[in-house]
């Protein structure tokens, strides 16, 4: 079976990247991931779409879920993926028939992003999510706020992956921490109200800046891609 479902996906490997379509209402939207991202839904795996679910509440319509090529490729071999990054665009349910307004998006917009509080005070990001309850995701910066787009990146310090034992306990050890970083980009396309959330794990501020970069260029590709 695994060598059946490698050989699929190798066969399928050129429309990994490929762009796709998609109906909301009377509204056709091109979709795509960033280059290093596959679209999943090709696969039929349930583990796959389930983990898609997870990232979102069952108000939202999945449009797309996207791992990394790398992480396809060991998933199709029975390999562990190591989901370090990987990226969903949803839009709401009740408003897939609707053409949306700016004020709905606002809207929209005010209800995605409340109570997610004051952003970090400075870039020193790991001493301010030490200061948060783990697993709690906070503000880190506002990427970009206009009528038709907001932009938001946030972060979370990991909880412990076990409990310390006795031989930590004993000798005061503690896991280091463990943080992750992710954007959510609201966008009124062809006016359908998207959210596009990336996911990165974060070791140092380069991971910032790959964030930063791919979430840019993901929402310039998706916007020149419905440009007509």
């Amino acid at each position: 079976m695994r060598a059946w479902l490698a050989a699929l996906l190798l066969a399928a490997a050129p429309a990994w990247a490929a762009p796709f379509v998609v109906q909301l209402g009377s509204v056709r939207l091109g979709l795509d991931a960033p280059p290093g991202f596959a679209d999943t839904s090709f696969t039929g795996s349930p583990r796959l779409q389930e983990m898609g679910e997870s990232l979102t509440s069952a108000s939202n319509k999945i449009l797309l879920f996207a791992i990394s090529d790398g992480d396809l490729r060991a998933f199709s071999q029975g390999d562990t993926p190591q989901y370090r990054r990987y990226m969903i665009i949803v839009t709401p349910r009740d408003l897939v028939e609707q053409q949306v307004s700016t004020s709905q998006f606002a809207q929209f917009v005010a209800d995605a992003l409340r109570g997610l509080g004051s952003a970090a005070p400075d870039e020193n990001y790991p001493a301010y999510l030490d200061a948060q309850p783990a697993g709690q995701s906070a503000l880190l910066a506002e990427l970009h706020r206009g009528t038709t787009m907001v932009s938001v990146l946030q972060g979370t310090r990991l909880p412990p992956m076990r409990p310390p034992g006795m031989i930590e306990r004993l000798f005061d050890k503690k896991e280091p921490p463990r943080y992750a970083i992710s954007t959510t980009t609201l966008l009124l396309l062809k006016g359908k109200a998207l959210s596009l959330s990336l996911f990165s794990g974060y070791d140092s501020p380069e991971d910032v800046a790959w964030i930063n970069a791919t979430t840019r260029r993901w929402v310039a590709d998706l916007e020149r891609l419905n440009r007509n």
